[in-house]
């Protein structure tokens, strides 16, 4: 059995997941909804992440600007992506929604700008 915190929604519900010897199927207990369900089970056999972070920015009065995942990652991966990102410079200006990185970490999903930066 698994214990996992739901973070779905605030109410953070104390998760059991378990899975049955015989059918392979799981259960999964003290969840208060449906999506607090999947959580669990999604949280014990292939848990993923969006990634938030920062890259570097020059050409730009900020040093830095904020980027995401358009999507979840696996977690395992989320070092990967960490390297990848601690590699990049972004040359000013830079849009809302510009694609940092196609394909991070071999993922499928791409790392795309959060703010726009203007250039000096």
């Amino acid at each position: 059995m698994r214990e996992v915190i739901c973070i779905v929604c605030p109410k953070g519900c104390h998760l059991h997941v378990s899975q049955n010897a015989e059918t392979g199927e799981y259960e999964v207990r003290g969840a208060t909804c449906d999506r607090g369900m999947d959580y669990g089970i999604n949280e014990v056999t292939n848990p993923v992440r969006v990634l938030t972070s920062t890259v570097k920015v020059a050409g730009s009065n900020l040093v830095r600007c904020p980027v995401r995942t358009n999507g979840s990652i696996p977690k395992g991966k989320i070092f990967d992506c960490m390297e990848e990102i601690n590699r990049v410079l972004l040359e000013a200006p830079v849009q809302v929604g510009d694609v940092v990185i196609a394909d991070i970490a071999g993922t499928g999903i791409e790392l795309i700008a959060t703010r726009s930066v203007d250039a000096v």
